[in-house]
């Protein structure tokens, strides 16, 4: 049923566009009641991000043995989706509803930037485990390091997005958590550093 409604949803994205769409549309063409999609999509909105840009559960992570490594994985497989012709098409749009509606933006933060921010929180773990950070991080920062730098040149500045400048991100998302980590770990006497 998931199936169905996700490949509805991206039909009729491109026969009527965003703005036309409705949920009544994708359940008669997916074969399902209104109800059930709204058990797995708080909104339209929701359903068109699952269909076009990122699935409700992200795969178990299997990393790489290094941060640059991991980040580098993550941040092709989130360039995979977020560069797709629908994607690039659409996100304007599902960003503008996220700014003006509260609960879809408190749904979108507790669903989709929570198993982001998780397998952020999971790389840097590993990445301290083996001594490549002096500490912590903030995985909402080093999410903002990332996949915000990727989506900023994706949605807002539209660049041409390659393999190349991906690495270059993966690169610089290293850096700049190693960084992070130098400038808050704890002084001498064990205290953290001020910010």
């Amino acid at each position: 049923m998931d199936h169905s409604i996700l490949q509805a949803t991206r039909e009729l994205l491109d026969e009527v566009g965003y703005r036309a769409l409705t949920v009544d549309q994708v359940a008669a063409r997916a074969g399902v009641g209104k109800a059930a999609i709204y058990r797995r999509h708080g909104s339209k909105a929701e359903m068109v991000f699952v269909a076009t840009m990122h699935e409700q559960q992200l795969p178990p992570w299997a990393g790489t043995g290094s941060l640059r490594g991991d980040l580098l994985a993550l941040v092709r497989a989130f360039h995979a989706r977020m560069a797709a012709p629908a994607a690039r098409r659409l996100a304007p749009a599902l960003i503008g509803e996220l700014a003006v509606n509260p609960e879809l933006n408190a749904r979108f933060r507790d669903t989709f930037l929570a198993a982001e921010q998780a397998a952020f929180a999971d790389i840097i773990d590993q990445a301290v485990a083996r001594g490549e950070l002096a500490g912590p991080v903030d995985p909402a920062m080093a999410h903002l390091l990332l996949l915000g730098s990727l989506a900023s040149a994706l949605y807002i500045l539209d660049l041409p997005v390659d393999d190349a400048m991906v690495t270059d991100l993966a690169a610089a998302a290293a850096a700049g958590m190693t960084a992070l980590a130098d400038l808050h770990r704890g002084g001498p006497d064990g205290s953290a550093r001020p910010r």
